[in-house]
């Protein structure tokens, strides 16, 4: 099955952001466009503020003027769903409402040509429940695009439980010859990327919740540390907390209100007080004209350890070894295996975040994991009430000496890095293994739709089968509320590993 010919016309309707958006991928690529609106007149506008779009191209020199001109002699606006009777495709971008999706495919169904492929671009609804009330559900497909959609590449093509093999694959090959990304994916709540994203949110929510950091530190940690392009909460600022929050609640109730998805109380206040974020003038953050953007906690210098020892396999943070070295601080190494961490002149403990809490033991400081231990410009530490001052002072002047800014954040088991990706490695193990998607459209739908420095999987293998089971197990132990609980998946992935390597698990 091949992508639509360009001689098909395509419609969409709905002409908010979105419609408009997807209508000019579909224009651009050559398809005579249609535009529906049920509100009189706004198809007409769309096709204006389409044109205007084309014109900035042009401006850019990103579109030629030739070209501008016959995209421009190939969209249209219908007046009626009638006009839309010889489309071999329409999408639909309407308000995020089951039954006036349904209303509108019955009576779509009623119009087009019974080879006319129909597509929702729904974000939090079920295609299999849309599809549900056509006649034939089976030319029905899902076709999330991401806003906006003629910058983005990724388009997650959903196949509902109706959906023709054929209908996706179609919807798929569309996708990719109008020179995007597609990656096929199951009906599931959240699809591929509002499903594995979660934790991104929640995790940061949660060491805020529990007074462990303020946000301006945790968004800096996830930046400067854990590699991604935003913090959570200045990306949920950006999106809308009303939206954001919006999308993990209606997540959380398809899974039947699943612990893992839980939604945060203190965004649910953030919201109800109307801070929703810039488009508001204030959310996590204030953006008012004289407000001032609030600093990470960054430690004071603290003189550098005379040396350090280490202690067993560092694992994803054994590059440390080499900066140290580097930074002219001898490291002694200890013949006997005692762990897998470093020794301070102190006698306290420097450990890679694993799940446990500094209370836990005689003097133990955390530090959190890093993309790239030679690029983060910041590291978290953790410490506890019981941790002796000079061990953390000593931890903090050793990150320093690396050229690192320091940020101590309370005792928050897995920190702040550590825990958010084990848990998105997790739930992405879970979505292979329940049929969702593919290891390899997985890591191409998380890099592309939301940014993030590697894939899940991509996460997986740099840090180590067992590395992400381990610190969520460890966490689990600490909070069995569930929400922790490595998931079957990843056991029997971290397992296979243990059996592998002749060891037990």
């Amino acid at each position: 099955m091949t992508a639509l010919d360009l001689s098909s016309p395509v419609a969409v309707v709905g002409t908010g952001t979105m419609g408009q958006g997807i209508a000019q991928v579909a224009l651009v690529a050559g398809h005579t466009v249609r535009l529906y609106d049920a509100v009189p007149g706004r198809a007409r506008e769309a096709a204006e503020a389409i044109g205007a779009r084309l014109d900035r191209l042009v401006a850019k020199d990103r579109l030629a003027g030739a070209d501008r001109d016959a995209a421009r002699a190939r969209l249209h606006a219908a007046e009626t769903l009638a006009d839309l009777a010889d489309c071999a495709l329409v999408v639909e971008a309407v308000m995020e409402r089951l039954d006036a999706k349904q209303e509108l495919f019955r009576a779509l169904e009623d119009v087009v040509g019974e080879d006319c492929l129909l597509a929702t671009n729904t974000s939090s609804l079920s295609v299999t429940a849309i599809g549900g009330a056509l006649r034939n559900p089976g030319r029905f497909v899902g076709l999330h695009f991401f806003n906006p959609a003629p910058l983005l590449p990724l388009v997650e093509v959903v196949s509902g439980f109706a959906t023709d093999v054929t209908s996706a694959t179609r919807a798929y090959e569309t996708a990719r010859a109008w020179g995007k990304t597609p990656v096929a994916c199951a009906d599931t709540p959240g699809f591929i990327v509002n499903r594995i994203a979660r934790p991104f949110y929640a995790e940061a929510f949660a060491v805020y919740e529990a007074q462990a950091a303020d946000p301006a530190t945790i968004d800096a940690i996830l930046r400067e540390s854990g590699g991604f392009r935003m913090g959570a909460f200045e990306l949920t600022d950006l999106i809308g907390q009303d939206v954001n929050e919006s999308v993990t609640h209606s997540v959380w109730q398809a899974f039947f209100q699943d612990v893992r998805f839980t939604p945060s109380l203190a965004q649910r206040r953030l919201v109800e007080s109307g801070r929703l974020g810039r488009k508001a003038g204030q959310g996590w953050y204030d953006y008012g004209d004289d407000a001032e953007s609030p600093e990470p906690h960054t430690a004071e210098p603290a003189p550098a350890p005379a040396y350090v020892v280490c202690e067993g396999d560092l694992g994803p943070a054994s590059e440390l070894l080499t900066l140290i070295r580097e930074a002219g601080i001898p490291v002694r190494d200890d013949e006997e295996d005692h762990g897998t961490r470093f020794v301070l002149p102190s006698g306290g403990q420097l450990v890679l975040a694993d799940g446990q809490t500094s209370v836990e033991f005689r003097d133990v400081v955390y530090f959190d994991l890093a993309l790239d231990y030679r690029k983060a410009t910041r590291i978290a530490l953790s410490a506890s009430q019981d941790t002796s001052p000079q061990t953390l002072a000593e931890a903090t002047g050793l990150f320093q000496a690396l050229g690192k800014a320091v940020s101590v954040i309370g005792d928050a088991p897995g920190m702040i890095v550590a825990r958010t990706v084990a848990r998105i490695v997790d739930l992405a193990h879970d979505a292979v293994a329940k049929g969702v998607a593919t290891e390899e459209d997985i890591d191409t739908a998380m890099r592309l739709g939301v940014n993030y420095p590697l894939g899940p999987f991509e996460w997986s293998r740099r840090l180590g089968r067992n590395w992400a089971y381990a610190l969520l197990d460890d966490l689990h132990l600490r909070d069995p509320s569930g929400r922790y609980a490595p998931s079957l998946a990843l056991y029997r992935h971290a397992y296979a590993s243990d059996k592998r390597e002749g060891t037990s698990s």
